[in-house]
């Protein structure tokens, strides 16, 4: 009886999903770890150019509470940063699309944004807002402020032409029109975008922390760099992509569940 019943699949799809999608990433984990530890022992690798996989290990062990401590300030500049992004792209975007003439004036800017490289803003940035989380948190936003922008306001455009015909017809004004049709459309194409943020998010965060900074990954690095700890660099950097990796799995599965329409 129970092959007749059509819930079935739906229970238990998801879990196979799940425990496939565990057992890639453990033998993906395993290939990369026993890659590493070959090329260490096959080449010979002393410990201050590449540590064997074993040695990051147990400084992440030995090390734990001083790694956790800067991983939460890295978690924290990244996470603002996403958020302020956010709702800088998602503001110049509706104003691109509500007035015209600003877009004239807006597109300059976003280009201009993204032509100058970040370790030339940074040091700018850590003289107007110091040496501690703020300066960061603008480096966030503005790596990731391009690809909301434009990933927003290229879905707003491109609402289906039949969806506004149908909503003028239906006397719909402006805003309805905005929020009832072009936002939802523009919804999966933003998704996109924050997906993008996402990953590059990290980058202004860690480039602020390496031009300037007294706590966070990035500066752990650096110390343990000039102090030849290659191992606690490595463990560090391991954190980092950790870090990265959940925001990005929890960021689409967040989106998904926002947007069940998206394709």
């Amino acid at each position: 009886m129970n092959n007749l019943n059509p819930l079935m699949p739906l229970k238990v799809q998801p879990k196979k999903g799940l425990a496939k999608s565990l057992v890639r990433m453990l033998v993906t984990s395993l290939v990369i770890i026993g890659s590493w530890q070959a090329l260490v022992i096959g080449l010979e690798m002393p410990t201050f150019i590449l540590p064997s996989p074993f040695e990051v290990f147990f400084k992440l062990i030995d090390r734990h509470q001083v790694l956790l401590k800067h991983s939460w300030v890295t978690a924290q500049e990244i996470l603002l940063g996403l958020l302020l992004g956010l709702t800088m792209g998602l503001v110049f975007a509706f104003q691109m699309l509500l007035c015209k003439p600003i877009k004239r004036w807006v597109l300059p800017i976003l280009i201009a944004s993204q032509a100058i490289p970040v370790f030339a803003i940074a040091p700018v940035l850590m003289l107007w807002l110091g040496y501690g989380i703020a300066s960061k948190i603008v480096m966030a936003a503005l790596i990731i402020f391009f690809p909301i922008t434009t990933c927003c306001y290229d879905g707003l455009r491109n609402t289906p032409r039949g969806y506004l015909d149908l909503a003028n017809t239906m006397g719909a004004t402006k805003w309805q029109l905005l929020r009832y049709v072009q936002l939802p459309a523009a919804l999966p194409a933003l998704a996109s975008g924050i997906r993008v943020a996402v990953v590059i998010a990290p980058i202004g965060a860690i480039a602020g922390e390496w031009v300037g900074s007294s706590e966070g990954l990035g500066y752990l690095m650096l110390q343990a760099n000039a102090r030849m700890m290659i191992d606690e660099m490595f463990a560090a950097l391991f954190i980092l992509s950790i870090l990265s990796i959940a925001l990005y799995f929890a960021a689409d599965k967040l989106l998904k569940k926002l947007i069940p329409w998206e394709v």
